[in-house]
């Protein structure tokens, strides 16, 4: 699954792929994807303009951590930004971001990436990765599974609140393999009818 952490609907659909890994036997890499990457140059209205601007710091903090530590501990470290960012409701900023890292067993000096450009190569590749296969007219959250015969499958969504749990989370896995594994099937939307519920 590709992420950025300040998005609450990818929060949601990584705590329910977590899920999934509980009743099905799929394992779940987080990798990071950037709103602020994905949105460059576009005309954006003020409000989410500003929210991208502040955007850079969590993404390239967690490319420096996966770069440091490698997947396993990235995972960690979204589990920690994700729960004070969204349930949690905690301003983001430096005392979050190193705090975070703290909890993950991360060096949280590596709260000065958030400000440096060394690890954006980096972070535009990981982007990149995980959204080449869908385009870039979806957001985040962004997963690759493997589909029937081995062919592998890549799909934006699903937006869900609140996170499924147990064999539910499992059906919905079920679904969402099936209709993403169908040749020419590209997009199942309605209207949001409510906010992300972190419960």
């Amino acid at each position: 699954m590709w992420f950025d952490p300040i998005c609450p609907w990818a929060w949601l659909t990584s705590r329910w792929l977590l899920e999934v890994e509980q009743v099905r036997p799929v394992r779940v890499d987080f990798h990071v994807m950037s709103l602020s990457v994905l949105n460059e140059g576009r005309d954006l209205p003020e409000e989410y303009r500003e929210m991208l601007d502040t955007g850079w710091a969590p993404v390239r903090i967690c490319i420096a951590a996966e770069q440091r530590y490698g997947t396993d501990k990235l995972r960690d470290l979204y589990t920690a930004l994700g729960t004070r960012i969204h349930p949690g409701g905690q301003e983001r900023g430096p005392d979050l971001y190193a705090a975070a890292l703290a909890e993950a067993g991360l060096d949280p000096d590596l709260v000065k990436a958030g400000e440096s450009t060394e690890y954006d190569e980096a972070l535009r590749a990981s982007h990149n990765a995980g959204m080449k296969p869908v385009g870039t007219d979806v957001g985040t959250p962004v997963i690759h599974a493997p589909g029937p015969e081995g062919r592998p499958v890549a799909f934006f969504g699903p937006v869900i609140t609140p996170a499924p749990r147990g064999e539910a989370a499992g059906r919905l896995w079920d679904g969402v393999l099936l209709v993403s594994a169908t040749p020419g099937f590209y997009e199942l939307k309605r209207s949001r009818e409510q906010g992300p519920i972190f419960d």
